[in-house]
């Protein structure tokens, strides 16, 4: 039996119980595939504040870096606003510590959900991308200053983070349809420019057989609306990435299905989470859609623990739930959390 670290990170809102899910459906899984997974919870984002006035407490950051892997819960909420300590402060410190930089973010549409995604079905129908956002630069990592009157955030990026997120990208669509579309803004911005240039030539060099084409990121914004099919893989950077994959989360008919990877690149853990915030309005009522805590449970295991019988299977069964009609509120269904956990953790067993 294979043994694996795993730390919890619950955080905020509904992350508790849907970090409750992915341990389960976890244990179920590890249980048909002769996996032990030892796990280990600890406070961060909100919570950690409250509890120990910081968003990343040591002790947190040390079992991240002494885990095999990291799932994530979420974080933030209005409690914490926008002061000058916020749970957002630990998940980019978290990133910067744990050196993440491929942000991976699926989009896939279930055919029995096309109904409710708020496009036409006739748009949304074989919808199958994969978002590779950049983690360590741009807006969120520069330079900031702020006087009475001003504000500035230094947007950077240097030649060694665009090759290493397009290099992943270009690799990840030789496993694909072999078709990357960076995104930029390269008509304004000289840090686009730079990204252009860069991915241009990585491609001419290294990834000829791979398509290229580079799309500016408000004309994306629109084409993922009208023609999201069009998409393999998206490559892009930190700010265009966070912005662009929330907008892409509605075309698989809830926000609340879809799972995500951080991952870097020296091997050390990865952080795995659904994409979906808090949701405090919710938090606490037991009807938080678990389906993208269980997936992101799915990544973990291929991209963080390389069990990929294991995650095919845990994919499997949350596509055998679906289709079974099993849904959260959100996707008009009547189930709770726990059992639309273990409708999924029954097609496992099954």
């Amino acid at each position: 039996m294979t043994t694996y670290h795993i730390t919890l990170l619950p955080g905020d809102g509904v992350g508790p119980e849907v970090t409750a899910a992915a341990q389960q459906v976890l244990e179920t899984v590890g249980g048909a595939f002769n996996l032990d997974f030892q796990f280990s919870s600890h406070d961060f984002g909100g919570i950690a504040i409250d509890r120990q006035a910081d968003p990343l407490p040591p002790a947190t950051l040390s079992a991240c870096k002494n885990a095999d892997a990291v799932f994530l819960g979420a974080v933030g909420g209005p409690k914490w606003g926008t002061g000058k300590v916020r749970p957002e402060q630990g998940l980019l410190g978290l990133r910067k510590s744990l050196n993440l930089f491929a942000n991976l973010r699926p989009v896939k549409l279930h055919p029995a959900l096309a109904a409710h995604a708020p496009l036409r079905a006739d748009l949304v129908t074989g919808v199958d991308m994969l978002i590779m956002r950049e983690l360590t630069g741009g807006l969120y990592f520069g330079e900031k200053t702020r006087t009475e009157d001003t504000a500035s955030d230094l947007c950077t990026y240097s030649r060694f983070e665009i090759t290493r997120i397009a290099r992943a990208a270009f690799a990840a669509a030789r496993q694909r349809r072999g078709s990357v579309t960076s995104i930029d803004k390269a008509n304004v911005l000289e840090t686009s420019r730079l990204w252009r240039e860069t991915v241009t030539a990585l491609h001419e060099a290294e990834f000829a057989d791979v398509d290229l084409r580079h799309e500016l990121v408000d004309s994306a914004a629109m084409k993922l609306i009208t023609a999201p099919g069009s998409y393999d893989v998206i490559l892009t950077e930190n700010l265009f990435g966070d912005i662009l994959s929330d907008e892409c989360s509605v075309l698989s008919g809830s926000i609340g299905l879809l799972g995500s990877a951080s991952l870097g690149e020296d091997g050390g853990p990865g952080v795995f989470e659904p994409i979906h915030g808090s949701a405090p309005d919710i938090a606490g009522k037991g009807i938080a859609n678990p389906v993208g805590a269980i997936a992101s449970a799915a990544m973990l295991l291929r991209y963080g623990l390389k069990e990929n019988a294991a995650a095919n299977a845990l994919d499997a069964a949350i596509y055998k739930a679906l289709d079974a009609g099993k849904a959260t509120q959100d996707l008009g269904g009547a189930l709770s959390t726990q059992e639309m956990t273990d409708a999924v953790a029954w097609h496992i067993h099954k």
